[in-house]
């Protein structure tokens, strides 16, 4: 039976908050990447319940020029969210950006009862950033960049991806990529040279729940060898699963993925 999923507004840590939650299920945290929100996460709330925020600086949360668009800063705010909900003890879902939530569990990974990280950002050594990711990193060069993306391009980019990226999708995060999300975008990726990602996961072996890792084979961000490399990184026993075919956003292109996550998830 499908659950609800109702769209909630807050303050967290004084910041105004837009959160999708579905009750009756599994307490799961789902952690959305850039450029994103937490409607992303709708499919897979109506199979387990849980809460998908939108991040400061993305979606309709607020998105103010002193937020600390950092790992750290990201951590901080998530733990403020989750302790609010009452999520003592959690699963915990990433993709892309949502890594940053990977620094919570390895802080306080008594709290973690599974982990799913999807075609995340490594926080694991030898991880170079894409082209694009590059050109947002360079000052003057990311924001000229960021300004000359139509809905057009943005299109395109996405469908490098994942050919399959919903038309619903690209709406919901057409209608939240505005200034506030573009530098909110641009402080997150100058914030992280490789070096800081490295650190960031040192103590991912602290991690010892059961995990799974997904990954599109045929992701152009990140490459799908960092599936395996982040479960040789993290502490518990971990599945790997590569889909073939599927990009950034594997679910999009093998829409099972969605069923297979949510019975790992409420086994």
């Amino acid at each position: 039976m499908a659950h609800e999923v109702r769209e909630q507004r807050g303050s967290v840590d004084g910041l105004a908050t837009r959160w999708f939650e579905a009750g009756g299920g599994a307490p799961v945290l789902y952690v959305h990447g850039a450029p994103n929100t937490g409607a992303l996460w709708r499919p897979f709330l109506e199979l387990t319940g849980g809460f998908a925020p939108d991040l400061p600086g993305f979606g309709a949360s607020a998105k103010p020029s002193t937020f600390d668009y950092s790992i750290p800063g990201y951590e901080t705010w998530l733990r403020t969210f989750a302790g609010q909900r009452g999520l003592a003890r959690f699963s915990l879902v990433v993709h892309d950006w949502g890594a940053a939530a990977l620094a919570l569990a390895q802080s306080e990974p008594q709290r973690i009862e599974r982990l799913v990280v999807i075609d995340a950002v490594p926080l694991l050594p030898g991880y170079e950033w894409h082209v694009l990711a590059r050109q947002w990193r360079r000052p003057v060069l990311g924001e000229l960049a960021m300004g000359f993306t139509t809905k057009l391009v943005a299109r395109r980019l996405l469908r490098r991806g994942g050919q399959a990226f919903p038309a619903p999708d690209l709406e919901e995060l057409w209608a939240h990529f505005d200034h506030g999300t573009q530098r909110a975008i641009l402080k997150l990726y100058r914030s992280a040279p490789p070096v800081v990602l490295a650190r960031a996961g040192e103590g991912l072996d602290r991690i010892m729940c059961p995990a799974l890792v997904l990954w599109g084979a045929e992701d152009p961000y990140i490459p799908s060898d960092f599936a395996q490399r982040y479960a040789e990184a993290v502490g518990g026993e971990t599945e790997v699963r590569t889909v073939p075919g599927a990009g950034h956003w594997p679910w999009f292109d093998e829409p099972s993925l969605v069923d297979e996550v949510a019975a790992f998830l409420t086994p």
